[in-house]
């Protein structure tokens, strides 16, 4: 089982109404700002352990980024180097390293255990069920192929290959993880990888509206998913993922 966090950086100014927007939509509260790290706040499920995030940023516009949990920080940072990833900063109590992937993705590798569970879906509301399942990897095509190799090595999981239109795959990394990696090429040649969230829940057009009238903005319908955007400006789609699904 591998243990991701999801992360959503906002600036400052932005960073209430996004909070307030993530808790209602996912129905877990804001908690309290971490002690040591008053930047971070997590939605707290009422069973299994938090893996979705919120973090004021001081510079750049709003954006995702994972963390990986690992038993050996140090190890795995080295493995990670040499699959292509690049070292950034790191915490000065030398918990935890911010690194990039090949496209310049950020993430970090951080100290984790085993003991985890996985919170179910949540009923929130106008007869749906929802969980944050996915996070969406979007890379232009220049990056595409090595950002889905550095994935693939750099997190053991089941490989799913997509006939979608865009899409290249998807990464199942076990029973007990919180999320799914999908990868999707975009129709740009060159840029940076970025990445938007996904939520599964059992009616997509339900949840769309729901979503619309917690302050998200309706950008596009698609076959089995609508793309909306948060108050903070974030893109993340709602999908036909099941929110209960165990991956295998």
């Amino acid at each position: 089982m591998v243990w991701l966090h999801c992360f959503l950086d906002v600036p400052a100014d932005r960073l209430d109404a996004a909070g307030a927007f993530w808790a209602a939509a996912l129905g877990w509260p804001l908690g309290e700002p971490w002690p040591g790290h008053p930047e971070f706040r997590s939605l707290v499920p009422a069973a299994g352990d938090a893996y979705v995030h919120v973090q004021r940023i001081d510079e750049g516009g709003p954006r995702v980024h994972l963390d990986i949990e690992s038993p050996e920080v140090s190890a795995d940072v080295a493995r990670l180097v040499d699959l292509g990833a690049t070292r950034g900063r790191t915490d000065p109590a030398g918990d935890w390293q911010v690194m990039a992937s090949p496209g310049g993705l950020p993430f970090c590798v951080v100290p984790g255990t085993d003991a985890r569970r996985r919170p179910d879906g949540v009923d929130v509301g106008d007869g749906v069920r929802d969980r944050l399942v996915q996070l969406c990897i979007d890379a232009p095509r220049d990056a595409a192929d090595a950002e889905v190799a550095f994935w693939r090595a750099a997190i053991p999981g089941r490989w799913a290959a997509s006939t979608g239109e865009g899409l290249i795959g998807k990464l199942h990394p076990g029973v007990g993880s919180t999320l799914k990696l999908l990868f999707q090429r975009l129709g740009e040649e060159t840029g940076p990888v970025r990445a938007h969230l996904d939520v599964g829940t059992t009616d997509v057009e339900r949840d769309a509206s729901r979503l619309e009238r917690l302050g998200a903005v309706r950008v596009r319908d698609d076959d089995g998913w609508v793309t909306l955007r948060d108050p903070a400006g974030l893109a993340f789609c709602t999908t036909g993922n099941d929110p209960d699904e165990e991956p295998v």
